[in-house]
Formats: C-alpha cells, sequence, structure tokens
C-alpha cells in the first residue's frame, strides 16, 4: 500500500490497489493519459495520513501533504507533465484524477456524513472551506493572494485545481480566504481547511447505516 514520504523511491512501478470498493475499503486507484499529463493517484479514505508524491511542482506537493495529513487519508500522486511550458496542466490534471480518485472511493455515497466544514488559521490567515459531496459540481471560489506568484509557483493555478476536483469528484465546494496577508499563509490555511472538510464530509455517519444521504434517494 502507501509508504510514508521519505521511506524509499520517489516512483516506483507495480504498485496496484484492490479494485474492489465496500464499505469496509474506500480505496481506489485512477490513472489519466493525455498528450499533456500522466497522472496516477491511489487513495485511501481511511488511512493515517501517509502521503507520497513525484509530480516536479514542489509546492503542489506540500499542499497535497496538508491533504493528506489533515485529511487523515492515505495519498499517492505521481505525474509527470509539460512542465517544460509550465505548470498548469499538472495542477489541474492532478485534482481532475484526485476528484476522480475521490468518487471512486465513495462508491455510491451510502452511509457518509455528506457534508463537512472546517475553518483553519495559520497566524494571521484564516480560511473556510465546506465540502457538500452531493453529485454536482461546483466551485465557489473567493480567495485573493497578496501576490500572484509562491515562490515560482502561479497562485492562478490553485482554482484550476480545486475546479478539476470538484467537476470530478460530483462536489459543491466552498472556499473562502477571510483574512490573510501572506500568500502563503493563505495557501495552506486553504488546503489544511479542505482536507479537514474532506474528511468530515466523507465520514461514515454511525447513525444512518447505508442509508443514502439524501431525501431523493440518491446523489
Amino acid at each position: 500500500m502507501i509508504r510514508r514520504a521519505g521511506s524509499g523511491p520517489r516512483y516506483h512501478s507495480g504498485m496496484v490497489a484492490d479494485p474492489r470498493l465496500t464499505r469496509t475499503n474506500r480505496r481506489a486507484l485512477i490513472k489519466r493519459d493525455t498528450l499533456e499529463t500522466q497522472i496516477e493517484v491511489e487513495i485511501d479514505l481511511d488511512g493515517n495520513g501517509a502521503a507520497e508524491f513525484a509530480t516536479g511542482v514542489p509546492f503542489l506537493e506540500h499542499m497535497l501533504t496538508q491533504v493528506a495529513r489533515h485529511g487523515v487519508i492515505d495519498l499517492r500522486v505521481h505525474a509527470r507533465g509539460d512542465l517544460e511550458i509550465d505548470d498548469h496542466h499538472t495542477v489541474e490534471d492532478v485534482g481532475i484524477v484526485l476528484g476522480q480518485a475521490v468518487a471512486a472511493a465513495l462508491a455510491d455515497r451510502r452511509g457518509i456524513m455528506r457534508y463537512g466544514h472546517a475553518y483553519v488559521p495559520l497566524d494571521e490567515a484564516l480560511s473556510r472551506v465546506v465540502i457538500d459531496f452531493s453529485g454536482r459540481p461546483g466551485l465557489f471560489y473567493a480567495v485573493e493572494y497578496p501576490r500572484a506568484r509562491i515562490g515560482n509557483f502561479d497562485v492562478d493555478l490553485l482554482r484550476e485545481f480545486f475546479q478539476g476536483f470538484v467537476n470530478h469528484a460530483q462536489a459543491t465546494v466552498h472556499i473562502d480566504n477571510l483574512k490573510g496577508t501572506n500568500a502563503h499563509h493563505v495557501a495552506e490555511t486553504v488546503f489544511k481547511a479542505f482536507g479537514r472538510a474532506l474528511r468530515a464530509a466523507a465520514a461514515r455517519d454511525p447513525r444512518q447505516g447505508e442509508a443514502m444521504p439524501s431525501t431523493k434517494g440518491v446523489l
């Protein structure tokens, strides 16, 4: 399964996940190959925060580490993209495949909490993320960064990451930065809050059993 970061090679072949999805096996392995990127994401929603990344985009990996740790999910992301052009396709496509992996791991979404929210501070910065695994994709993103780049990373790409995620996870996600003057702090609070909201929304509801968390009977 997924090994903790730093425990071995950053990329290795032959890793496979059990394709059977059950209430006690909420794992998925998704691969996506295009002319621009080759992405592989493996996720375990009931993991312990183990993370392994090889994307060629260090800041994205730093943010994904926050999702794994604060979402308490095991997450492996390997990506090869056209970084000689820029980071856009790689960042967006990782969001797409992460959304596909979450959707696959949730299966029919019976018995989950469905809704999750989190407020996360980091010094002067404060962000809020609210997630509804509604079956309807929608991103409502109100984040303004004090500067356009964090190191060499274009902060505009963070919205593209989340747009890719919601489109393929079939989720409604509200992301609001409430305070912040340091761009790195703003981004980090967004991703930490996203991880915690994801954890809450994907959690099993012990009172619902196998019930669908919708009066329509389907999500």
